[in-house]
């Protein structure tokens, strides 16, 4: 095939790249003053006030958001692939050490109680993702450090939402709007004031340190990753799979029927701690038609589990779940990424989600009890890491059936909710364009989906890095038609070439993978539009929105599993 034109254009960010995998080749800590630089030089589309002294409240939020809460006792932040690196390295114990995750990024970390975390890295694309976000984070920290120290004394701790001039004069001494500052507020909580101080009392000065970053130590944690599953079901390798990268709650949530059950707690529990949902819930109920009511019930259980954690409904979803046949993989001893493993003959046709019976008439699923096939559903990994575990999955099993992948994703052309099933990827990784035939399309989705649009028919690019944009690349994407800025897309498609090519996928090529033997499908829901100015995920999640498209999406993908599936059993004659 004819080459491709690469779609990155920045000299400024291939820089900031270099300079990253330059300095991490050191066998100490670098510290990440030495970036801050040529971090604010790449004019990132998430960093837009990089350069300014006032401070870039959406960046702040945005890095926040993405590293645990207890980074800001942090010195140093060490990077490794699984426990054995860190053991080689002289840290013996950090499985000991408190484990803390971040609210809007999973990545298995470990704090020692002091100023150190330690955290399991997939690929190099976690570290793509945590050395710009750390360093954003120092830039916008020593931003307020300097101007929470001109502060009049005392203002801090009077300053408050319900405390409005004092809270207002906050936002202008700290340059910030007061809607900047209130999304500050939220995103703090009851430690606003506490982390504040704790700001304006030092600078920040990360140093990072990365233990070994060859493609064979990615190898060996991705061959510890798929141990763990096969332990836990060594049925697994015999039977044929279905497997399917999204979450792990929307699915299981689907196919368990278990939230619908627990209707009143959960309305008990979102009247009592979660006034923003109550008010959904309100609304929900004055539109006219409520057929996504599940929906609601599906997050009220996410957001109750995720402030339950040692409540017994935990321990009880999780049994009601083994009963029909839906089992829980958590990682061990390597990066963070949970599997289930859905076995399709032990689901109860009773509890099953009801938008998921067959609309020809025959509304039963009573055909799954013939059924040997198994859906492998992983957390959605981080770049690189999904063309290292699909390719570990397609070594190991008997049959692929179907691959569906359900992403986020940055829009240049939707709102956020939207969904977009793109039928051409372009991957910075390889430098291919992937055409392929999409077995999605927004007819499939639209009946599921409440508030937003469908794109389909669109053009993806798998970028490197969040962070890793700026207006000139997104101008030239825009410009050669690319509307779908994401992350996975491009390495899974990379490791589906591998499943049906007999070579490794090639570079800097357009390839064609529209004559495949097994399904494939692949959708996104916006959670970001970096063409509306200054507005990123640090300007507020998705909420119950959000929830509503990753609901669309997942019964779409599931309606299509179910379909084949009962069409592939009576060809069997099962």
């Amino acid at each position: 095939m004819e080459r491709t034109v690469p779609i990155r254009s920045s000299e400024e960010i291939d820089l900031y790249l270099r300079t990253i995998y330059s300095l991490l080749r050191s066998s100490e800590e670098v510290r990440i003053r030495t970036l801050e630089g040529v971090h604010a030089g790449t004019d990132s589309s998430l960093h837009m006030y990089a350069k300014e002294n006032k401070p870039d409240t959406s960046a702040l939020l945005y890095s926040l958001q993405r590293l645990p809460k207890e980074i800001i006792h942090v010195q140093k932040v060490i990077l490794g692939q699984s426990s054995s690196s860190f053991i080689e390295r002289g840290y013996q114990d950090i499985e000991s050490w408190q484990e803390v995750s971040a609210r809007a990024r999973r990545r298995k970390c470990y704090y020692n109680g002091d100023d150190i975390l330690a955290c399991f890295i997939a690929s190099r694309s976690d570290i793509d993702d945590v050395v710009p976000v750390l360093t954003a984070l120092q830039i916008e920290w020593n931003k307020l450090h300097f101007l929470i120290n001109t502060l009049p004394e005392g203002l801090l701790e009077k300053a408050l939402p319900s405390k409005r001039k004092a809270f207002y004069q906050l936002g202008q001494l700290l340059h910030l709007s007061i809607d900047d500052l209130a999304r500050l507020f939220t995103i703090l909580g009851e430690d606003f004031t506490s982390t504040m101080r704790l700001f304006g009392s030092r600078q920040a000065d990360f140093s990072i340190q990365l233990l070994s970053g060859s493609l064979n130590d990615y190898r060996r944690a991705t061959v510890d990753w798929w141990r763990n599953i096969e332990n836990n079901f060594p049925e697994i390798t015999k039977r044929p799979i279905y497997f399917v990268s999204s979450n792990t709650h929307s699915l299981t949530n689907l196919l368990s029927g278990y939230a619908l059950g627990k209707k009143e707690i959960l309305l008990s529990h979102i009247r009592e701690n979660e006034p923003a949902l109550e008010a959904e819930w309100e609304e929900i109920n004055r539109q006219d038609s409520l057929s996504n009511l599940e929906n609601f019930y599906y997050y009220a259980m996410k957001t109750y589990l995720g402030s339950h954690k040692n409540d017994q409904l935990v321990e009880e979803q999780l049994k009601f779940e083994r009963e029909r046949g839906i089992f829980r993989v958590p990682s061990k001893h390597s990066f963070d990424i949970e599997a289930n493993i859905i076995d399709l003959s032990r689901l109860d046709p009773e509890t099953i989600d009801r938008r998921l019976a067959p609309a020809n008439g025959d509304n039963t699923l009573n055909f799954l009890k013939r059924s040997n096939a198994v859906i492998l559903n992983i957390d959605y990994p981080l770049g690189v890491a999904a063309y290292n575990l699909l390719t570990k999955i397609s070594e190991n099993v008997n049959e692929i059936l179907g691959i569906y992948v359900m992403g986020k994703a940055a829009s240049l052309n939707a709102v956020k909710g939207d969904v977009i099933i793109p039928e051409v990827v372009y991957d910075e990784h390889s430098q291919n364009t992937y055409i392929f035939s999409n077995k999605f399309s927004a007819t499939d989705v639209s009946p599921h989906l409440s508030y937003g649009t469908v794109l389909d028919n669109q053009k993806a690019v798998t970028v490197l890095g969040t962070y890793l944009q700026n207006k000139n690349i997104l101008d030239v994407v825009y410009r050669e038609g690319y509307t779908d800025i994401e992350m996975e897309a491009g390495p899974y498609l990379s490791a589906v070439y591998e499943l049906s090519r007999p070579q490794r996928y090639p570079i800097n090529q357009i390839v064609n993978l529209n004559k495949l033997s097994f399904d494939l499908g692949i959708m996104h829901y916006v959670s970001d539009t970096p063409n509306t100015k200054g507005k990123n995920l640090g300007a507020g999640g998705l909420s119950y929105f959000g929830m509503d498209s990753t609901y669309a999406v997942s019964i779409t993908i599931l309606k299509r599993i179910l379909q084949l599936e009962k069409e592939r059993l009576a060809k069997k004659g099962a």
